[in-house]
Order: structure tokens, then sequence, then C-alpha cells
């Protein structure tokens, strides 16, 4: 079985020789960077824009910034296009579903919407983004055919205060994956929305429709390809938008729900709905 290690973040800016080298490691395969984002006017240009003027413009190593909007009444949607976005209304993708109904369903929309044989999740609030985030998650992907899914590690501060945030990740996630799934006890951020994943894998397990979407894809993909499959990459410092105490709880309850429900013993009540894997939905006969 394979290691999973974790990688130093270099950062890009321009034309950097990284970027270049990734790009002659596509081999022809098609990389989307996808952005779900509601209400997050004040960080989604910069993000967008710093992908765009150095891994499109500078070195062609992404083929599709993809932003999903869900139900944002700010301009992020109108934001995002002029950065150089395509723009997608999340509810109207895959509609039968009806409208979507969180995060983790707006990323299952996106695996259906983008093109990409790589599928790069970036969190739209984030202050700290540089284009060396999609660069470092990446690298794993495009240079090791064994690699199925590369998570983020890195310092997430509260307020400013170093290593202070991420409050549900230490008291709700990591406590219950060392008791239920030991074997990734040694995952740092199991919940931070930096990720990189092939797209067969993606297409291939059901999804969380809220918070529970990263930690169950985890469990999921180490469950089917192997913990050997993941690996960590260090991104440096992540600065996000922190929300009050009181609105975490039901991040954590979904968190909880997602990771008992993956454990030997499940229990009935602790199963929600999860959204099809689509390489099985989108290949079903039509009925009429």
């Amino acid at each position: 079985m394979r290691i999973s290690t974790t990688r130093q973040a270099v950062p890009t800016h321009g034309s950097d020789p990284r970027a270049r080298i990734l790009t002659e490691a596509k081999n022809g395969r098609q990389v989307s960077v996808c952005i779900p984002a509601r209400n997050e006017a004040g960080t989604i240009g910069t993000i967008v824009s710093a992908i765009r003027t150095d891994l499109v413009d500078a070195t062609p190593l992404i083929d599709e910034i993809l932003v999903l909007d869900h139900a944002s009444t700010d301009g992020t949607a109108a934001i995002a296009r002029d950065a150089g976005a395509r723009v997608i209304d999340a509810d109207s993708i895959l509609p039968e579903f009806g409208p979507a109904t969180g995060k983790g369903d707006v990323l299952w929309r996106s695996v259906a919407a983008c093109t990409g044989d790589v599928i790069v999740w970036i969190d739209a609030d984030l202050e700290s983004f540089t284009s060396d985030y999609v660069t470092t998650l990446l690298g794993p992907l495009l240079l090791d055919d064994h690699i199925a899914l590369v998570r983020a590690t890195y310092d997430r501060t509260l307020h400013g205060v170093s290593s202070e945030g991420g409050r549900v990740t230490e008291l709700t996630a990591r406590p219950l994956l060392n008791l239920l799934h030991p074997h990734l006890s040694h995952i740092r951020q199991p919940l931070g929305g930096e990720y990189a994943i092939r797209r067969d894998v993606a297409e291939s397990v059901p999804f969380e429709q809220d918070y529970g979407v990263e930690i169950g894809l985890l469990i999921d993909v180490a469950a089917n390809w192997g913990v050997g499959s993941i690996t960590q990459v260090e991104l440096g410092s992540r600065i996000h938008r922190n929300r009050p105490l009181a609105e975490l709880h039901g991040q954590a309850t979904q968190v909880a729900r997602a990771v008992l429900s993956r454990s030997n013993n499940a229990n009935p009540w602790t199963a929600e709905p999860l959204r099809p894997a689509l390489a099985s939905y989108l290949t079903m006969p039509l009925t009429t």
C-alpha cells in the first residue's frame, strides 16, 4: 500500500516553471477548477482573476474555471463572470433533483457541469488565496497515476490568531475519524474545501448533500481505492471568513452524521439521502 505524504506548496506567480511542468504532464487531460459560491462578492473576483492570470493566460494549465453560484444576492455571479469564470446557476444543473440543497449538492452538480478529467475544488471565501493553491493540489494527480484524491493541509487562523481555526475539524471530525476510521486519523484537514480529485473517482461515489460532503468523500475514496490513493499537500496559512460558534452546530451535526453513517455499527437514523454516483445515474436509460 502506498503511504500518504504531505507535500509543500511553492508560490506560483506568472509563468512559473512548476506550472509549465504540470501543463506538459497533462498529456491531453483537461483540468477544471470548480468554485461553489454563495454571496462571496468580496473574494470571488480576486480568486478567479489569480487563476485566470497565472494558470490560463501565463501558462495554460487550467482549461476551465467554473463558478457554481448558489442563489447569491450580492453580485457574486457577475463579479466572477467579469473576472473570467464560466458561471452557472447551481439549480440549473440536473434540475430533475430540484434546487440545490447544500454545499455537497452543489459540488455534486459541479462534477456533472464541468469538463475536466481532473477537478480542483476551491472555497470562494478565501482571503489568503494564491494560484499556488491550485498548482500544489494538481501536482500529485498529474504526476502519479496512483493518486485519486489530494487533500490540502494548512494552518487555520481564527480572528487572526494562528492555529486556532478549524473548530469543527478539531472537536468533531478528527475525534470521530480517530475512533471510527483510524486509518484516516493522519488526515489533518478532513473538512477543508480545497482539494483535487480524478473525475472518474468523483463520478463513482455518492455525495452527501450538505457539509458532510468532504469527510464523506474522504472515507469513501479510502474504502474504494485505498488509503494510499490519498495524499496531503501543504498550502501554508488559510485565512477565510470565520463563522460565529453558534452557526457551527448544524455543520458539526452534518459532519458527525456523515462519519457515523459510514461506521460498521451505523444506525438508520444516521442515514440521509445521498446524491447518486454520477457514473451510474448519467448512464441510466430514460423512462417514459
